[in-house]
């Protein structure tokens, strides 16, 4: 551009020289500056439209001069035109970043060196009750109030995570992880390992009932046993022992044999796919139930005699009867137990609904546990080993089948088994 301009003022120069000698100075001086006010208004024009250009500044393919301008302004093009490529692209990295920090499974939030929040996806919204468009920039102090977090925040000491237990709603429990990046700042990742703590708190539970189970009848044996051996008892006496010993013996005998029908439903093969004849089952299950009865109860059965089920017969006859028998063990005598099956296209309902004692609904939601009970004496007296509704569960859950609970407390008890359509047959 400044060689063109000087080139110009160079060629009006040659012009206006021979111009003012021979018609006069003044003439070719004003030839001269009419040049140079030429090329300037030109520039200024120019000038004019890139600082206007320069409000907002975009690929503008109309941006166009003469000469020496139109190169500019093509440079300026075909930059502005690479730079906006180039933000189009970046843009789209962290989009795609995002929606894969969106998609974890994990709360992520990214904190500043002041520990605020810079970004965090949907999933640690949910778990920490945050709000993105409105926490950004606020300390996760102010959010997070729980103590143990902030004396682990202020303790600088990440080396291992935070077991947090929210309180929110839900009693979600977080392991939180804090991870230090870019030289200063801080990447916080929260897992929601409710489930997991669930299932130890169910280990722990688990041995620790297997152990009293255990413990209670030994201990039986073992005074037993102990008594023969230090005094001399009568030959009376010492049948009623025997016997004694021989059913704590039994019991265990039961509480391992659940045990081990417990672990092998876990890791068996999927369940077969055998007919089962539903009409026959009944009405074995309801001789079984008039013969634990001894006519104490009122024994009902209400079927349409439609439908069989296809799985495995035992586990299905072992679930169904557990459920009869429980009936029977928790009713009163004089109390009606009825057995109903219905089918149809859409699944089939095996229930078992009883006039006995029934349940606290607080208690029914844990039920399935392994040796929960509602009322360890009379489960104990009953003869139960708090294994059978582990094992119904199990057994159905194999076969995609599902228990419900209904009851109210003197005034009987409802369990139902739901079946479903694919499980259905001979309709």
């Amino acid at each position: 551009m400044i060689v063109r301009s000087l080139l110009l003022t160079f060629f009006a120069a040659c012009v206006a020289f021979p111009v003012g000698y021979f018609a006069g100075a003044w003439i070719g001086w004003l030839l001269f500056s009419l040049s140079l006010l030429w090329q300037l208004i030109s520039h200024l024009r120019h000038f004019l439209r890139l600082a206007k250009w320069s409000l907002q500044p975009r690929p503008d393919a109309s941006l166009e001069g003469d000469g020496a301008w139109d190169e500019v302004f093509s440079r300026i093009y075909r930059h502005e035109k690479e730079l906006h490529a180039q933000i189009a692209r970046r843009d789209a990295e962290i989009d795609r970043f995002e929606a894969a920090g969106q998609a974890l499974t994990d709360g992520v939030v990214l904190l500043d060196e002041l520990n605020q929040i810079s970004w965090c996806n949907s999933m640690a919204c949910m778990q920490l009750g945050l709000v993105l468009e409105t926490d950004r920039g606020q300390h996760i102090a102010n959010l997070v109030r729980q103590p143990e977090f902030i004396e682990y925040l202020q303790s600088l000491d990440f080396a291992r995570p935070l077991t947090l237990r929210s309180d929110r709603k839900g009693g979600r429990v977080l392991s939180i992880y804090v991870l230090p990046y870019a030289t200063n700042k801080r990447l916080m990742q929260v897992k929601d390992i409710t489930q997991t703590d669930r299932l130890d708190q169910m280990r722990r539970d688990f041995v620790a009932n297997v152990s009293h189970e255990l413990r209670t009848p030994l201990t039986v044996l073992a005074g037993f046993v102990e008594t023969l051996q230090e005094f001399d008892v009568d030959r009376e006496e010492r049948q009623r022992y025997l016997d004694m010993m021989a059913d704590q013996s039994l019991r265990m005998q039961n509480i391992v044999k659940d045990l081990l029908t417990l672990s092998s439903l876990e890791s068996a093969p999927p369940a077969d796919n055998e007919t089962v004849d539903m009409v026959t089952l009944i009405d074995k299950l309801r001789r079984d139930a008039e013969a634990l009865s001894g006519g104490r109860h009122l024994i009902v059965v209400e079927t349409d005699g439609k439908g069989d089920v296809r799985g495995s017969e035992s586990e299905i006859a072992s679930a169904l009867g557990n459920l009869v028998s429980n009936a029977i063990r928790y009713t009163p005598a004089g109390g009606t137990v009825t057995i109903r099956w219905t089918a149809s296209p859409q699944g089939a309902v095996f229930a078992v609904q009883d006039s006995g004692i029934g349940i606290d609904p607080m208690h029914i939601p844990r039920l399935t546990e392994r040796f929960y009970r509602v009322d360890r004496g009379r489960s104990r007296d009953s003869g139960g080993t708090g294994l059978g509704l582990a094992i119904v569960k199990h057994a159905l859950n194999r076969h995609q089948a599902r228990l419900d609970v209904t009851s109210e407390l003197g005034k009987g008890s409802c369990f139902s088994v739901s079946f479903p359509a694919n499980r259905v047959t001979g309709l």
